[in-house]
């Protein structure tokens, strides 16, 4: 046993600085039946992804995703709870249990794997880093803002695009950092900054709040990163994994099939194989995931496919879906196959 305990000081002595350690095994899938419900961590108000409503209730990409699981789960879409997290805030809050899972606007990153001990199950929006600034400014490309104040919001993948972005191009950044979005769009309208960065999406949704005021400002032309959004989990859980990845692939298989919130009850008699498997009615991948037969028509009834979601929350802040659209009308979006 000695000898033992010496080999594994030698393997973690040898291990590099900051590497994630293999987590012990999970069953976070057990853990939420247990609690009766999905603890989904969303940002606290970014319309289009997650912003609460008038009655408080959150709506957004990101919320019906969240709904989605829970569906898929429990066979009913409001069996979530949804916690918001700042970007410092998020990250903890995975690691330590607070959430099943975030569903927040995050982008997959390397380090985010190696080093932080999360997997990232998919990509449910393609993003970049953009600039907004006011009409006023007379700008009309990103890179006539040397010397700019910038708002930023700390922790998030942005503070390093936006540096490195104004270090390639020889200009001065002058960094503006808030802790949450709330803060930096508050300074923003302000005018405590001259511009105000983040992913694209981010930046149409704060134009859309401003309403009557929204054509004071303009999204500069320029995306200088690649942001790949997508849902979160911890390293460690192979089945909860699963779970959550294929959730997003029924939603792009349904839309792919045209199966929608109101016509999927009209598939129940469908003599199409790959229809039969997907409602359930055929094969066992419902009892491969632990779930029942019928759980990706369950997702479909509590949140409609991915092109529904796109167009109840996206289209609304006049982003064109580009990228983001299937695989065979010229987007990235793809769906292995369900079989």
């Amino acid at each position: 046993m000695r000898g033992f305990l010496k080999t594994i000081a030698g393997l973690l002595a040898l291990a590099p600085a900051g590497t994630a350690l293999a987590q012990p095994a999970a069953d976070t899938v057990a853990t939420i039946r247990a609690r009766g419900s999905v603890a989904c961590g969303v940002t606290p108000n970014t319309i289009g992804f997650a912003s609460p409503d008038s009655r408080g209730v959150f709506q957004g990409l990101d919320a019906d995703y969240c709904r989605a699981v829970a569906a898929a789960m429990f066979g009913d879409g409001g069996k979530v709870q949804f916690v918001p997290t700042t970007a410092p805030q998020r990250f903890p809050a995975l690691q330590s249990g607070e959430v099943d899972v975030l569903i927040r606007t995050t982008t997959w990153t390397l380090s985010r794997e190696a080093a932080l001990g999360f997997e990232f199950t998919g990509v449910n929006f393609f993003d970049g880093n953009a600039f907004i600034v006011r009409k006023a400014l007379g700008v009309s490309s990103a890179k006539q803002l040397d010397g700019a104040s910038v708002c930023l919001q700390q922790g998030s993948t942005t503070e390093l695009n936006v540096t490195d972005y104004f270090r390639a191009n020889g200009m001065k950044l002058n960094p503006v950092t808030f802790e949450n979005v709330e803060e930096i769009r508050t300074a923003f309208a302000a005018g405590r900054c001259d511009v105000y960065s983040s992913d694209t999406s981010t930046l149409a949704a704060f134009r859309m709040g401003q309403g009557d005021k929204a054509a004071d400002y303009v999204l500069l032309p320029e995306v200088i990163s690649k942001e790949p959004l997508g849902p979160a989990v911890r390293k460690g859980d192979a089945k909860w994994f699963d779970i959550l990845r294929w959730v997003h692939f029924a939603l792009l298989t349904a839309e792919e099939m045209g199966i929608t919130q109101t016509n999927v009850s009209g598939f129940a008699d469908s003599t199409n194989p790959d229809v039969q498997r997907f409602t359930g009615r055929t094969g066992d991948l419902g009892k491969m995931l632990g779930l029942q037969p019928d759980w990706a028509v369950q997702v479909i009834r509590a949140t409609g496919n991915y092109s529904e979601m796109w167009e109840r929350h996206i289209t609304p802040m006049g982003l064109p879906r580009g990228i983001n659209r299937l695989w065979n009308q010229g987007g990235l979006q793809y769906a292995p196959p369900m079989r």
